[in-house]
């Protein structure tokens, strides 16, 4: 053969064995012929019967085996064998674990198969292999299969074409509403609950009663999904929405009660969780918020379901709040769900998105066509019946001939055709005839052929009524689906509520109460410790040359608020940093919230409660000056500075005093000191300026502003280090913006200059609080018993300059006391300045040291207008 020959062979091959065509068109005809497959033939159930092609084909074989629910067990291998070689050609696997389901109560709302042995778990254990099981039909499977038998349904040819199955089986329920469906196919998905039985049958009887029946009087009766694991679902209009359109959402949530362990601690118990959530899973994860420390009230969680039922024991810490664990376990593990309705089945072939009315007609249709083929089913062999007894009762009256016909006759067929040559009857009266056995022939069998004739004319005339008359077919229907209520339907498991509780929960409630340490450095370091670590080294861990600017002992769920020069503040839940070794450096300040590069913490308060009787007094360098309310800065977003004081770009925030409001005492670097009454300064929103509190030098600035009862005292701080304590009283009281008075001289050569200035209560004073100097090298704390009294003009020398470099602040360790406004005092106190002056003729200068005001003489200031009183005069007071 020649190369041209093999090359022309070859070429015809090509062209006849080989198609050409686009890969897209090949593609899309092979997966949309895949796709028609699994969508109408493996992962969604038809809207007649609510079965999917396996769940119907293991139900008919277990049908055909006589594995009804009286019948005995057989074994779960048989049974799959037996899908699988006639109906099924697939895995058994997939055969086995679909029977699986069908028999687990806490899967289905109605069990289809009844199933003995390891049957699987809420727990999310598999079942045992199928050799070990064994499975029968239930009576709910068995009212899917009835009158199968009478042709009620089409069937068509199997894989083979050597057995027939049925496409839909008859339902005496609507079961894809009862059973529900969940499946995923090409570009189509399902996901419908279960529900009760009982109400599913009343609302289908009243469909058919009302054909225009609305989706409200439906809704009075389906309330909701019934899960056959109880539990409690909220949102009547997701309810609504779903059985309206077919997609829609609802929260399931598990049913829980609260048990008293002990005069202050309870436990929390839950006893039905929502469908299809692993218990195993839920108990672990609970178990695991306690390990992770992220709900420390927990104590222990048992799962203790045995067989009396369903539950999980949630033991709680003594003091702790039940409703707020509770409501932080549904909002964070599956003890609540959100459950997305998506009601998607094949109806006519195709896969519809439905709402219950067009379940519930697409049912009351398949019902029409069932029980009509049935009625004909009957019909047929009554009337079969009937031709057959009337020929018996006519062959009675002759019954002496056809007897001597038959012994005539030579066989049985020589007979049937005697019989109908001579007596007229038909080839099946004829039949019946000769394989009648001669006791039927007594009188009683005559009497009760003729009662079976009656009967069957009734029957057969009731059945001609029921294939012409439609109101008696859905009478038939309404009266079927009564029986299987009432033989089948059990009680609403699922409780239904209306509005979907909102969860709210604030994280400081998951904080347990507990005492630490916090330190916040000068250069912006913070840092939170137990106070095990504090005692254990109580040496803070610092950068060289970096001091404490805020050393206290707090509560997990006190609040930090640190003030910068920018005029903002930081507001800081204690709980929200991150727990470290107080020999640590700890976080620095931009890795927790961003600031500016020229931008310093100056002062740091710890708030308990932001609803207290206290304002904050806040002082610019320039002499602004502001009051604001404590509450004002309380927050609920804290990712960023928050404003606490408009400052100019030439201004900085200087001073920050927290208290009840009290006098004021305005200090400026050069030592000039001005005190007035509160009343004075306005009280202003967080986003305003302030106004101007005193006359300062163009060489000065104000370096401290702070608030000062009478009976206080208050501790000068200079740059060099020396701290001088001076008693408020000796301050003379004057009036805003009036010219200040000087502390202490200033020397040409080395001079002192004011760096800060803290207030010192009789409280503190009483309770030894520490005293924190924070300098440029470092910082030193000691007690105020180590204050040691001194007339020195400049105080006593405290820091080592060498050592800790230039002092920049002073703190004392502990809160002012939350006492009523003290203005009052100062009012007292300017009306016997005011009385002293008039005793002395205005002769000699007050001595406001010596000048105490009467207790019966307070007044609140607010109520009082001190130049209106009678008793000093218009020209004192301005003076």
């Amino acid at each position: 053969m020649s190369k041209k020959d093999i090359k022309t062979r070859i070429d015809d091959f090509i062209e006849e064995k080989i198609v050409t065509e686009k890969l897209e068109d090949i593609v899309g005809d092979r997966f949309g012929r895949y796709s028609k497959y699994i969508i109408q033939d493996r992962a969604l159930p038809d809207a007649r019967d609510g079965l999917k092609p396996v769940q119907r084909r293991i139900l008919y074989a277990m049908y055909k085996m006589g594995m009804g629910s009286d019948k005995p067990y057989k074994k779960s291998a048989r049974i799959a064998g037996e899908v699988m070689g006639k109906y099924h050609p697939h895995g058994d696997s997939s055969i086995y674990e679909a029977m699986v389901r069908m028999s687990q109560y806490f899967k289905m709302g109605v069990t289809l198969v009844d199933m003995h042995g390891n049957n699987g778990s809420i727990d999310g254990d598999s079942a045992a292999a199928m050799r070990y099981t064994e499975a029968r039909l239930s009576k709910e499977a068995e009212a899917l299969l009835a009158d199968i038998e009478k042709r009620t349904v089409p069937f068509i040819p199997n894989f083979d074409d050597e057995e027939l199955e049925p496409t839909v089986l008859p339902a005496k329920f609507p079961n894809l509403l009862v059973n529900g469906a969940a499946g995923i196919s090409s570009g189509y998905a399902t996901k419908i609950p279960p529900h009760n039985l009982k109400e599913v049958i009343k609302a289908t009887i009243e469909k058919i009663d009302k054909p225009n029946v609305s989706i409200d009087k439906i809704l009075q009766i389906v309330t909701g999904p019934d899960f056959p694991t109880g539990a409690i679902v909220q949102g009547k209009e997701g309810i609504r929405q779903a059985l309206e359109t077919g997609a829609g959402k609802v929260i399931v949530r598990s049913k829980t009660v609260y048990e008293q362990m002990a005069k202050d601690q309870v436990r929390i118990v839950v006893e039905e969780i929502p469908y299809e959530v692993n218990k195993a899973e839920l108990v672990r994860s609970i178990d695991l918020l306690r390990v992770d420390k992220k709900l420390e009230d927990i104590l222990e969680v048992r799962d203790e379901s045995d067989r009396e039922g369903l539950r999980i024991s949630i033991e709680l810490k003594k003091g702790a709040n039940a409703d707020m664990v509770l409501n932080y376990l549904f909002k964070n593990t599956d003890l609540q769900v959100n459950y997305n309705y998506n009601m998607v089945a094949i109806s006519h072939q195709r896969p519809v998105q439905m709402g219950i009315m067009e379940i519930l007609d697409s049912y009351i249709n398949h019902q029409k066509e069932v029980i009509t083929n049935r009625s004909n089913f009957d019909l047929d062999r009554a009337e079969k019946r009937l031709h057959i007894v009337s020929g018996l009762i006519k062959m009675v009256d002759i019954v002496e001939e056809v007897i001597k016909t038959i012994r005539g006759s030579k066989n049985k067929s020589n007979s049937k055709d005697n019989l109908i040559k001579q007596f007229g009857f038909t080839d099946l009266q004829a039949e019946a005839i000769v394989t009648l056995q001669l006791y039927r022939l007594s009188s009683t069998d005559i009497d009760q052929l003729i009662k079976e004739s009656n009967e069957l004319d009734e029957r057969i005339l009731w059945l001609k009524d029921v294939l012409s008359d439609e109101q008696k077919l859905l009478s038939v229907i309404k009266k079927e689906l009564r029986e299987v209520s009432n033989k089948l339907g059990t009680d609403r498991k699922t409780l239904i509520e209306d509005e979907i509780e909102a969860i709210k929960i604030e994280k400081a409630d998951l904080i347990a109460d507990e005492q630490v340490r916090v330190g916040i450095t000068k250069d912006g370091y913070i840092k939170r410790a137990n106070l095990r670590s504090y005692t254990a080294s109580k040496q803070p861990g610092l950068k060289e040359n970096d001091g404490m600017l805020f050393n206290q002992e707090v509560s997990t769920k006190d609040t930090l608020l640190m003030f910068t020069t920018k005029g903002n503040y930081i507001f800081m839940p204690v709980y929200e940093l991150e727990e470290s070794k107080w020999k640590d450096l700890g976080a620095y300040i931009n890795n927790i919230i961003s600031i500016e590069k020229d931008e310093y913490i100056i002062k740091v308060f710890s708030i308990s409660d932001f609803e207290t009787n206290q304002y904050f007094l806040l002082t610019t360098e320039h002499g602004l000056i502001k009051q604001v309310l404590l509450k004002d800065f309380l927050v609920t977003r804290y990712s960023k500075t928050i404003r606490a004081m408009k400052v100019a770009s030439s201004d900085e925030l200087t001073s920050v005093e927290l208290g009840p409001k009290s006098s004021v005492i305005v200090f400026t670097k050069r030592a000039q000191v001005l005190r007035f009454p509160s009343a004075e300064v306005p009280i202003y929103g967080t986003q305003s300026g302030g106004i101007k509190s005193l006359k300062i030098a163009a060489n000065d600035k104000v370096v401290k502003a702070i608030y000062a009862a009478t009976s206080d005292d208050f501790l000068v701080l200079t740059h060099l280090g020396n701290i001088r304590r001076e008693r408020v009283v000796n301050m003379p009281l004057n009036k805003r913006l009036r010219t200040p008075i000087t502390l202490f001289s200033e020397r040409k050569k080395n001079p002192h200059f004011i760096r800060d200035v803290a207030r010192l209560t009789t409280q503190q004073d009483k309770e030894d609080s520490m005293i924190l100097v924070s300098c440029k090298k470092g910082s030193l704390e000691f007690p105020i018993s180590e204050l040691k009294p001194s007339v020195a003009e400049y105080g006593r020398a405290y820091v080592n300059e060498e050592e800790f470099g230039k002092a920049l602040f002073i703190n004392v360790d502990a809160p002012i006391e939350n006492v009523e406004e003290q203005d009052i005092l100062d009012a007292g106190e300017l009306i016997q300045e005011v009385r002293a002056k008039k005793e002395t003729k205005r002769k000699e200068p007050i001595d406001h040291a010596s000048v105490e005001a009467p207790k019966d003489e307070l007044v609140e200031d607010k109520k009082i207008h001190i130049k209106k009183l009678s008793l000093f005069d218009e020209d004192d007071w301005k003076e």
